[in-house]
């Protein structure tokens, strides 16, 4: 679990849940992480898109879970012991209260802080992947690869959006 003391800036930059898709490796910053705990059955959600990856009940509401792995393009997440759930703090309109969601996200074992000043836009076009942030190299690895910031509003489009996240939901 991400304590609350430990999801702000301090020396090195900000703290990050660093995890790999793909082969590549993302970065989600702690600030927007509620909690990260071990993978679990979910409930399926019938006819909602294939990265969506079910409900499971958290403080008596459902909680919808994506596979960042299936989002990108890929295969499901690898059931390992490395693979995360991580509940993070999503915005479903400006404005609108705060909701929870999850993330399935493979070998997310580690934190680092990152330093702002290192990462740049990636000079490509994102499209429909609006999750896709800024990129930089991450500290210490050896050869030196590239980690990509995860933008936890770009996550859901539209129109999936209002189905897990109906705007009335909370109405009333």
């Amino acid at each position: 679990m991400v304590a609350a003391a430990t999801r702000g800036t301090g020396p090195g930059g900000r703290l990050h849940l660093l995890f790999t898709l793909g082969g590549d490796r993302y970065a989600l910053p702690a600030s927007v992480i509620v909690e990260v705990l071990a993978l679990r059955p979910l409930k399926r959600v019938p006819e909602a898109p294939p990265w969506i990856a079910g409900l499971l009940t958290r403080g008596g509401r459902a909680v919808p879970v994506i596979d960042l792995a299936v989002r990108q393009g890929g295969p499901p997440a690898a059931r390992r012991a490395s693979t995360r759930l991580a509940i993070v703090d999503y915005e479903p309109q400006p404005g609108a209260p705060r909701r929870q969601l999850g993330l399935v996200l493979e070998q997310a074992t580690e934190t680092r802080r990152l330093d702002e000043a290192g990462f740049g836009p990636s000079g490509l076009t994102t499209g429909p992947a609006g999750y896709l942030g800024a990129v930089g190299a991450e500290p210490g690895a050896a050869p030196p690869r590239m980690v990509q910031r995860i933008e936890v509003a770009g996550l859901l489009p539209a129109d999936v959006r209002d189905i897990l996240f109906p705007p009335d939901a909370d109405a009333g």
